[in-house]
């Protein structure tokens, strides 16, 4: 059977997996009767509920007998990475792109890498029914990026389809004809996306994802470069560097057919498919014959510019709610992320209980944490820091960032200013329709860590941000924090009602009547720039004297309520946040006072 490989990429929310489904059902995959859910492939319980794809998967569908291996990819620049490894795996791309939106950062930065690896592109404007859409300016942009990115003549000379993937329908204009449904896209893809490559030679192929399975253990996922593959068939593992890493036996080939994957008998060159059987090769690493000696190179990836600390849970609560919390534990938990996630990076501390975990971004990491918590795991996790560099005289490099915002004209006032404060600057300020403007800022990474909760506030929840690392600059200087600073509860016990409503002209809480508290742990913010201690389980004196007028009812005002997101951003250097499966506390590092003054007394040096 013919094959094609394609990938869809795109920036967050423009639709890709969206199309992926109606791919799907118009070929065919699914029975008459077959009940699927909306976004079929976004699988895990995190990608549903924040309706965005977090991991790279594929499908495959059969078209006028061709089978066309399609490969969804996360729009999120956090998760770019992901997208720069299935890059080696396809022969095309389709460029989903907004009607109204255009062309996004996170589509110039994967149009960007497909390109340089002589990608023939696809263009498809999405959502040409939208009442803002602005098809023709949309494709002058989608031109101008790609001319920017140095696209070749034949790449600039790509095809364009319009049309609407919730509808269900592509067409060569937009006001093309919608009976055909996707049949458009379908033969396009056939015409202009060239048969999967195959090389001479024994059997070789390039990992590209990593999973684990229960019942057949690691499941290697990659495009047979050439050769077969067959069950039971011997094959080495080799790194980049040729090393070897393990021989062993192929257990079972996996190919995908629709969104089940079944078992084949032979694996062919240019087919993506999954192997198992092997206990150490993984991402980037050559599965091949025994006689191969040289490994497939696989794309560089950009570097992390994000770290956080990871540390073991050591607060007075502590192996309450959660059943792993040895360092141990979350070291090989955090080890296993990093085999098949190449962008994050995994550092062990001196003191054995703590490790340095490196990313894209705080969104990435956040993520991290929130598997790692509903898989039963405590943790302390410090304010994420930016990833500094060096150049050849020795200056300090940071990472900078283009920044865009859609904001509704009334607030860009504001948000200029305090991108301004972050030491951000100002590139491009133009309208967008509907008397709403795009800002284009160049920023500090350092400068927007906490800056999204700000941003929406100050906008009434309007603005639209997008980020995507741009390069690494001179430093930009000292930035100012947060202002405030912290109530501190000065005892362990369960916060009361009473104390919490005497409390509350000294700032707004984060906890609850009732709360678990400690030495140490945050309970609210101050009003004020130094921290306060304060007691939250001091209950009202009861004495036997009547008096006319009765006892008021204690009304509190509502705590505000502290995301893990909002939380990372929140918090200070001399600050931590506890993260349990149940919960999500905030502390001080030091929790005894006594230690946080001779913390602050030598500088900020433990």
């Amino acid at each position: 059977m013919k094959l094609r490989n394609i990938a869809i990429i795109a920036h967050v929310d423009h639709g890709k997996t969206t199309l992926v489904d109606k791919l799907l059902s118009q070929s065919g995959s699914f029975r008459e009767n077959q009940r699927v859910e909306e976004r079929a492939m976004d699988s895990n319980d995190l990608e549903k509920e924040r309706g965005i794809t977090i991991l790279a998967k594929a499908t495959s569908v059969v078209w006028k007998d061709t089978r066309v291996n399609v490969v969804d990819t996360p729009g999120h620049a956090d998760f770019g990475g992901e997208v720069e490894r299935i890059l080696s795996m396809v022969d095309g791309v389709i460029v989903l792109v907004d009607a109204a939106e255009g062309p996004m950062p996170q589509t110039k930065f994967v149009v960007g890498k497909a390109l340089k690896i002589g990608l023939k592109p696809i263009v498809a404007i999405n959502k040409v029914d939208r009442p803002d859409a602005r098809i023709t300016e949309v494709v002058n942009e989608v031109f101008d990026l790609f001319a920017a990115l140095d696209a070749t003549d034949d790449q600039l000379d790509f095809p364009i389809l319009y049309g609407s993937g919730r509808a269900g329908w592509m067409a060569t204009s937009p006001d093309g004809s919608q009976e055909d449904g996707l049949a458009p896209l379908f033969d396009l893809v056939l015409a202009h996306v060239p048969q999967a490559k195959v090389e001479e030679g024994p059997f070789r192929m390039l990992g590209t994802l990593l999973e684990a399975n229960p019942f057949l253990g690691r499941i290697i996922t990659g495009r047979i470069a050439s050769g077969t593959v067959k069950p039971n068939q011997a094959i080495k593992v080799m790194d980049r560097t040729g090393k070897l890493v393990e021989t062993g036996r192929v257990s079972k080939i996996l190919a995908f057919r629709g969104l089940e994957r079944a078992p084949i008998e032979i694996g062919e060159a240019g087919d993506i498919v999954s192997i198992a059987g092997l206990v150490k090769g993984t991402v980037a690493d050559t599965f091949c014959d025994p006689q191969v000696e040289t490994p497939i190179q696989a794309q560089p990836i950009d570097p992390p510019t994000v770290t956080m600390s990871f540390i073991v849970n050591d607060s007075p609560l502590a192996g309450t709610e959660g059943d792993k919390v040895t360092s141990r534990m979350i070291r090989d938990r955090l080890f296993k992320e990093a085999e098949g996630n190449v962008t994050l990076k995994i550092e062990e501390a001196e003191d054995k209980d703590s490790f340095y975990v490196s990313g894209r971004g705080e969104l990435q990491l956040a993520i991290l944490i929130e598997t790692m918590r509903r898989e039963g795991f405590e943790i302390a996790v410090s304010r994420p820091r930016v990833v500094l560099s060096k150049d050849e005289d020795d200056n300090v490099l940071e990472p900078v960032e283009e920044v865009v915002v859609d904001v509704d004209e009334e607030y860009s006032g504001v948000v200029v200013q305090k991108m301004s404060e972050r030491k951000a600057e100002m590139i491009e300020m133009r309208p967008s329709g509907g008397s709403r403007l795009r800002l284009v800022f160049h920023a500090p990474t350092r400068g927007l860590i906490g800056y999204q909760g700000e941003l929406m506030t100050d906008t009434r929840g309007t603005a639209i941000m997008n980020r995507l690392f741009k390069a690494y600059e001179p430093y930009k200087g000292e930035m100012p924090g947060r202002r405030n600073g912290v109530l501190i509860s000065n005892d362990k016990g369960e916060a009361v009602a009473y104390a919490m409503w005497n409390l509350e002209d000294r700032g707004p809480m984060m906890i609850e009547p009732g709360a678990k508290v400690y030495q140490g742990m945050i309970i609210g913010e101050h009003n004020r720039e130094n921290d306060l201690e304060v007691n939250v389980l001091k209950g009202k004196k009861l004495t036997n004297i009547r008096t006319t007028s009765k006892d008021e009812a204690v009304r509190l005002t509502p705590p505000i309520r502290m995301t893990l997101e909002r939380s990372l951003a929140w918090i200070q250097d001399d600050e931590l946040m506890e993260v349990t499966p149940k919960s999500i506390r905030l502390r001080k590092t030091y929790l005894d006072p006594n230690e946080r003054k001779r913390f602050e007394r030598s500088g900020g040096v433990a």
